[in-house]
């Protein structure tokens, strides 16, 4: 339809909402004839008289996650809870272990050139921005310059402003232009939308709760490991989440690098906030250094690498991470492609896993965010692996933000089972009959990730990188941070068509890539061999 004149325009609001509420209708009538040939077919296994209920099982208590009611508009009446999220899966006791395969059954969503170019082709900064001067750095030395993340200003994480009713025009302006499935990784979203941080920065995330990490490296075994990584694994998903509206971080620059670390106190007490080691060192005894770096190592697609280390704990996580983001009619998929493996170098073991789909529910109203899909964690070396399920509200009851999973030892025989919610309660329950219920909103926050002040970081460092956006969105400028934001993406557009037309390749610097799809760091500690191929020099 045409998008002016007279008659009926593609932008029209009644059309708009008649087009999403039939894609709604449609998903409905598909649900409910779920949920009827369900209901037909187990009807014949019970008791007329009987109430179908799953098998009886241990029951939680008040304390439950399936009693917890919730206040957020997007939530289920509280009522609506089901039976034990654990118990409805595996249709046993939750702490009846049995050897044999997962049980677990997934219900959500899926998802260096010299020639006469090269002067230009690394830079990502707009005219307004100082020429790109890429962070020196040999391996990931201590920079006693850091500072509190509390104490830094600008950047950042920030709590995200609800949609006005003019914005949510430009949103259903944008929806009307667009074809459900259509990849959404090439349109430009409206500045609005997005989060005062860099998607490179959201990924240093993964060490919300970096003593939870550290803790892999204290196990004795190889399934006291497995069962730390997937304690430091769901504890950590929750800490991105800023705010009950959905936001959108700022799309890296290729060539934008990252950096951050954190010092944890050794008893793991909380630490004084913005308190620093003492000055021109750092204090060995009181903390332990964890260090990430990361950096946008490609445009098309649009892939990041990232690296953490802990040298005392010859702890290290090397990945790479694809994301493809799809319109599905009222919501956003978010797929994250790649691949993330922790090593621990002093046992010589590897734990390979990924990371849940993205769903941006209820984009013309109030959006929110949910996880999808099932994750699966291995060590080849110990044999030991986890099995982990996001589960997505379904139509008929249930509940948001459950999360269910397993861990088997090398012989399929089941050591833990987690049933709860990624962002609310979780009850672990062990082998020998014990169990931890474990709230991720009372942990406590042992430290801040450190960031350098703005005057000593690179051009291509992602706070300085997008520090005039994240000051006009601050004082609610958009205008001013489209601007600033549209002049980082054409420069980037340009360099891209100048080296397109010398045939050469960006000039990544803290990562390589000895296959195709697989990113490495430069600068690996000795203990991080472990599933990290060697990298390949560039252009060789």
């Amino acid at each position: 339809m045409p998008s002016y004149g007279t008659s009926m325009k593609c932008t029209d609001p009644n059309l708009l909402l008649l087009k999403a509420t039939s894609q709604a209708t449609l998903l409905c009538l598909d649900q409910c004839l779920g949920v009827l040939r369900t209901q037909h077919m187990s009807a014949p296994h019970h008791h007329p008289s009987q109430p179908v209920t799953s098998v009886s099982g241990n029951r939680l208590g008040s304390s439950s996650p399936s009693l917890r009611a919730r206040t957020a508009p997007h939530s289920p009446t509280p009522g609506s809870s089901q039976a034990h999220p654990l118990s409805s899966i595996t249709g046993q006791s939750v702490a009846s272990f049995t050897s044999g395969p997962s049980v677990c059954q997934e219900s959500g969503e899926g998802p260096g050139s010299t020639n006469s170019c090269s002067s230009s082709l690394a830079s990502v900064n707009s005219t307004t921005t100082p020429p790109l001067t890429l962070l020196s750095r040999t391996g990931n030395s201590e920079n006693e310059s850091e500072v509190s993340d509390e104490e830094e200003g600008v950047g950042g994480e920030g709590e995200p402003e609800e949609v006005g009713d003019g914005q949510r025009s430009v949103i259903m302006h944008i929806i009307s232009q667009l074809r459900l499935g259509m990849d959404l990784t090439r349109v430009t979203l409206p500045t609005f939308i997005l989060e005062r941080r860099s998607l490179l920065e959201m990924f240093a995330d993964f060490l919300g709760h970096p003593d939870y990490f550290m803790r892999i490296g204290d196990a004795q075994s190889p399934e006291e490991r497995m069962q730390e990584v997937v304690k430091w694994y769901l504890t950590s998903i929750h800490v991105g989440r800023n705010g009950s509206v959905a936001k959108k971080p700022y799309n890296p620059i290729i060539g934008e690098v990252f950096h951050c670390s954190w010092k944890v106190p050794r008893d793991n007490t909380l630490a004084t906030e913005g308190e620093d080691a003492p000055e021109g060192r750092t204090d060995s005894k009181k903390y332990i250094t964890i260090k990430f770096s990361a950096e946008q190592v490609s445009h098309h697609p649009p892939v990041s690498a990232f690296f953490f280390e802990c040298p005392e704990k010859q702890l290290s996580i090397n990945a790479h991470i694809w994301t493809k983001s799809k319109f599905m009619g009222m919501s956003v998929g978010v797929n994250l492609v790649g691949d993330i493996t922790v090593v621990l170098g002093k046992v010589q073991e590897s734990y390979s896993l990924a990371m849940p789909s993205a769903y941006a529910r209820s984009i013309l109203t109030e959006p929110w965010v949910e996880l999808g899909g099932r994750v699966n964690i291995s060590s080849p070396e110990s044999g030991c692996q986890a099995f982990i399920i996001f589960h997505t509200k379904p139509f008929y009851g249930g509940k948001l933000h459950r999360v269910t999973a397993e861990v088997k030892d090398s012989d399929t025989a089941t050591l833990m089972r987690v049933q709860g919610e990624w962002d609310g309660l979780m009850e672990f329950s062990y082998a020998n009959g014990s169990q931890e219920v474990l709230d991720v909103n009372d942990i406590p926050m042992v430290c801040a990730k450190r960031v350098r002040p703005l005057s000593q970081q690179s051009p291509n460092e992602s706070r300085r990188l997008w520090l005039d956006v994240s000051v006009a969105l601050a004082r609610g400028d958009v205008d001013t941070a489209t601007s600033h934001k549209r002049a980082l993406e054409e420069q980037q557009r340009k360099d891209e068509r100048e080296r397109a037309a010398c045939n050469l390749t960006f000039p990544t610097r803290l990562f390589s890539s000895p296959t195709p799809d697989h990113w490495v760091y430069n600068h690996l500690p000795p203990y991080a061999f472990v599933s990290c191929p060697p990298p390949t020099p560039q252009g060789q």
